[in-house]
């Protein structure tokens, strides 16, 4: 067994050399990768700085305009629905107003046409029926006329219905 101790030794020793090796290696390429990282993140800075610059500087132009844009549109919106609300609130007084003369010129309407319909009520008792009474009148003359004439012909008309009756 004891044979076999420097054998595991110079195993072990040669494992240990080989672990330093890889280690010695991957932080060589550890530092290569980092220093190709930091160009890249430099290159990438450097490219993307004046770009983020030039965008802070237009936002922050902006910035005053939008807030005014959003402040413009607030009190756009306000105004609007003020208006709006006012207008409806015309439109119902309108409407209100219309229905309570619509009611009014009915009221009106209907007692002239009652007052039309009397008025021609007491037209037609008060014209007609005297009219008609002296209508009546005059037929009541004119026939009591001809009764008084017809009783003077009929003794002219008699003699003379009597010669015609002879003569046929």
């Amino acid at each position: 067994m004891q044979s076999w101790l420097p054998f595991f030794v110079i195993i072990t020793a040669l494992a240990v050399v080989l672990q330093m090796v890889i280690l010695a290696l991957m932080y060589v390429q550890f530092r290569q990768m980092n220093e190709r990282m930091t160009r890249i993140a430099s290159d990438f800075h450097a490219r993307v700085s004046p770009i983020l610059s030039r965008l802070q500087v237009l936002v922050e132009d902006a910035q005053p305009r939008i807030a005014g844009m959003i402040s413009d549109a607030a009190e756009i919106t306000y105004l609007a629905r003020s208006q709006a609300q006012k207008v409806d609130r015309v439109f119902t007084e309108a409407a209100d107003r219309l229905r309570v003369q619509l009611i009014h010129a009915d009221h009106i309407l209907t007692g002239v046409l009652e007052s039309i319909e009397e008025t021609g009520s007491k037209v037609r008792r008060t014209l007609l029926s005297p009219v008609q009474q002296a209508s009546a009148f005059i037929k009541g003359v004119k026939t009591g006329l001809e009764f008084f004439r017809s009783r003077r012909r009929p003794q002219e008309r008699s003699s003379e219905t009597q010669d015609e009756e002879l003569f046929i």
